[in-house]
């Protein structure tokens, strides 16, 4: 593909604009000048020049769904800039649109290892079709089914008339009691005769079940290894298939080193790719521009249509790349780049005072500053334990109760010793610790007061991220109220039911929620300054003198 197939030259005028020094960090960003431009550039042509064969959900009519799409800023080698653009995955039902890149790998058209490969899988897979629709395989397993339920029925029909004979016995032996002592042993002598006699029947009911059933077992065991062994095979063919392609999935650097995808991931945890790697729109961006001579300046993607169900994407809104699938390969490409610090890296907590509220001899009331951690993280040791660690070196128990997020500020609760600890820990478990939190959200909401309700998980793609989940997420409930609205914000009381990681801010930006980010959530808005969201009043029973205590404390926003 030739550089005028998909470099497009800035339409504005972008002379005044300096270019950065260091090249995007991908996973966590404010877009450069440059790259918001070229995204809004993209944007208008997304909206006016192409006849899409869907609208990404952004009709009422249209069941579509929204989209990534990305841009790479670039320099070419006379020194003009320009971008390029790409979208995540493929576009269903219609061919790659004029100036976006191509896919980083397309399988070769022609009789290759993939046809090759394919007509082999295919082969196996007819193959076991035929074995499973044959009719002695049909037959077998139907006959071998209704003998089970037939050995079931009757052994269970047996058991239940043996229970009603003992039962039968037993009151015969209440009604003997008026009868002499040979009587009596007569009449134990046979009942004891009767019942022996049901259970060997009940032995020998069972034995004649067990040997039909093993002798039909054994019988379609002849068909079933057959139908096993080419399931197996074709496991087998479908692997080495996959893995050829991974190898053949090549994925170029700055320095001009190529990685296969199975290379790649073979480095990682995963050891094998996740399903979509390598087609995120950041990935094919960069391999384009080393392919074209081009230069990597600045990166930027967006979400385009409607939000997800599950995810909180919102349309134009800037996201980072995810981190499954995109960061080992991107670790990879941008190696020869000089590229941004990690600000994740950084400790946001430095400097800033922990200011204690309440304190005696069993636990603490604590005011947390955003940005300090709750708990040391994997490079960053400073945090609330770390520093209450240091202060009361002979507390017991793991001193801190429970979390606030990094971004969030607020009351925490510390114990000083192992059975406060314990205590507080199981008030929270009871739900008998009352919490409310203020925020300000990025927007006016219709809705005075009311309660959320929308189970979460974990994103396993792009952790430490929730998402909602109807089938596996845990439940989460919030109450809200409206405390004011002015100039397009909303101040907002939160009463969290649940304790879930990122509960109130996910509850608050889902369409299923309120459909308004918390002011500065880099995760599920638009980052700022800080998150508005700040603990500011806790309930709880003291662990020792068991008297009710409450805390307040205000929000500096």
């Amino acid at each position: 593909m030739s550089k005028e197939q998909f470099f497009t030259p800035f339409k504005t005028s972008v002379k005044e604009i300096s270019l950065p020094e260091e090249f995007t960090f991908p996973f966590f960003y404010e877009p450069h000048p440059l790259a918001e431009i070229a995204s809004k550039e993209l944007q208008e042509h997304i909206e006016n020049d192409i006849e899409w064969t869907h609208n990404f959900g952004l009709d009422e009519n249209e069941t579509d769904k929204g989209k990534m799409f990305g841009v790479l800023v670039v320099q070419d080698e006379d020194g003009e800039l320009g971008y390029l653009s790409a979208y995540s995955g493929k576009l269903t039902g219609m061919e790659r649109p004029e100036g976006f890149v191509s896919h980083v790998y397309n399988l070769p058209e022609g009789d290759n290892f993939y046809e090759q490969g394919m007509r082999g899988i295919n082969k196996i897979t007819a193959e076991l079709t035929s074995a499973q629709n044959s009719e002695a395989y049909s037959l077998k397993l139907s006959v071998l089914k209704r003998v089970k339920e037939e050995a079931e029925l009757e052994i269970k029909a047996f058991k239940s008339a043996n229970l009603k004979a003992k039962k039968q016995r037993k009151s015969e032996r209440e009604r003997a009691e008026h009868l002499s002592i040979t009587e009596k042993e007569s009449l134990e002598e046979g009942l004891v005769k009767q019942s022996l006699q049901q259970k060997y029947r009940l032995r020998v009911l069972k034995q004649s079940w067990k040997q039909a059933l093993e002798y039909l077992q054994t019988d379609f065991e002849k068909l079933e290894n057959k139908v096993q062994g080419l399931k197996e095979k074709r496991s087998v063919a479908s692997a080495k298939l996959q893995r050829q392609i991974f190898d053949e999935y090549k994925f170029l650097n700055a320095e001009g080193n190529w990685k296969s995808l199975h290379s790649i991931f073979k480095e990682t945890e995963l050891d094998l790719p996740p399903a979509g790697a390598g087609e995120c729109a950041a990935p094919k961006l960069l391999q384009a521009a080393y392919e074209g001579s081009l230069k990597p300046i600045a990166l930027a993607e967006f979400w385009w249509g409607e939000s997800p169900t599950m995810e909180i994407k919102k349309h134009k809104h800037f996201y980072p790349a995810c981190r499954r699938k995109c960061k080992p390969i991107l670790g990879h490409m941008l190696e020869g780049l000089p590229v941004e610090s990690n600000p994740l890296l950084v400790n946001y907590g430095e400097g800033k005072q922990l200011e204690k509220v309440y304190e005696d001899a069993h636990m603490l009331v604590v005011n947390k500053p955003e940005g300090l951690l709750s708990v040391p993280g994997k490079t960053i040791q400073d945090s609330v334990y770390h520093r209450m660690q240091t202060e009361y070196p002979d507390a017991t128990g793991p001193i801190t109760v429970h979390r606030l997020d990094q971004d969030t500020s607020g009351l925490m609760l510390i114990a000083k010793t192992k059975e406060a600890h314990k205590n507080l820990q199981q008030q929270f478990l009871d739900k008998t610790i009352k919490k409310r939190y203020i925020a300000l959200l990025d927007g006016e909401i219709s809705e005075k007061e009311g309660i959320i309700d929308l189970p979460l998980r974990v994103d396993i793609n792009d952790r430490p991220k929730q998402m909602v989940c109807y089938e596996n997420g845990k439940c989460s409930i919030t109450r809200f109220k409206v405390i004011a609205m002015l100039n397009g914000v909303t101040r907002i009381q939160l009463n969290p039911i649940t304790g879930r990681s990122h509960q109130l801010r996910m509850h608050c930006a889902h369409k299923e929620g309120l459909n308004t980010a918390i002011v500065g959530d880099n995760l599920y808005g638009k980052k700022g300054t800080r998150l508005h969201l700040h603990a500011e009043f806790i309930q709880f029973i003291h662990p020792a003198t068991k008297k009710k205590m409450k805390f307040s404390a205000k929000a500096n926003f």
